[in-house]
């Protein structure tokens, strides 16, 4: 499959201040790898998740551009919750979804967006009206600027190449970065 460079798209898309909340695996390998910040949670062995926290954190910060940044298998794995984001609405949350058509944490397996499943059809079918795939390099500064905009909720599905840049691996203590997280946010941490 031919796509973008997943690790030039994150950085492109993380550059502003937007809070990252990042799925397992490569997606928090592309966001640590585009610079650690504490507006960065990313999530370890929650495959699932990373839309419902992002989906917690916009209602928390509606003053906030919040980026979920997740892979096609994780989003698999968690599709009812873009029906819950369909039914919240949160203006500032944008899901972006790299990918590549495989199970790349498992030995890269074919995903069922290999074998038809539209997972913009499925967001707009969740109710997400601002659904869209982004092919080309020039449609990145558009999701940017969308991210930006906060006149979502928006869904990106964001296909990229099949290759395996190197892991950068981000900090694994989950208590640290929630910590750093929380305060960053001004919030207390525990």
């Amino acid at each position: 499959m031919s796509g973008l460079d997943r690790r030039a798209v994150v950085a492109e898309l993380v550059a502003g201040d937007a809070l990252v909340v990042s799925g397992l695996g490569s997606a928090s390998y592309d966001l640590y790898a585009a610079g650690d910040r504490d507006e960065n949670f990313y999530l370890w062995g929650a495959m699932g998740s990373a839309v419902p926290v992002g989906l917690g954190v916009a209602l928390a910060q509606p003053d906030r551009s919040v980026v979920v940044l997740t892979g096609d298998g994780e989003q698999l794995m968690g599709l009812g919750s873009l029906a819950t984001v369909g039914a919240r609405r949160p203006a500032n949350l944008t899901v972006v979804v790299l990918d590549n058509g495989h199970y790349g944490e498992t030995g890269m397996q074919q995903s069922h967006t290999s074998r038809g499943t539209d997972l913009v059809a499925v967001a707009r079918g969740c109710g997400i009206a601002d659904a869209f795939s982004v092919r080309e390099p020039h449609q990145v500064p558009d999701l940017v600027e969308r991210i930006r905009a906060r006149s979502g909720p928006a869904f990106a599905q964001v296909l990229i190449s099949t290759d395996e840049p190197p892991r950068a691996l981000p900090p694994r203590d989950g208590v640290f970065v929630k910590n750093r997280f929380r305060a960053a946010l001004g919030l207390a941490t525990f």
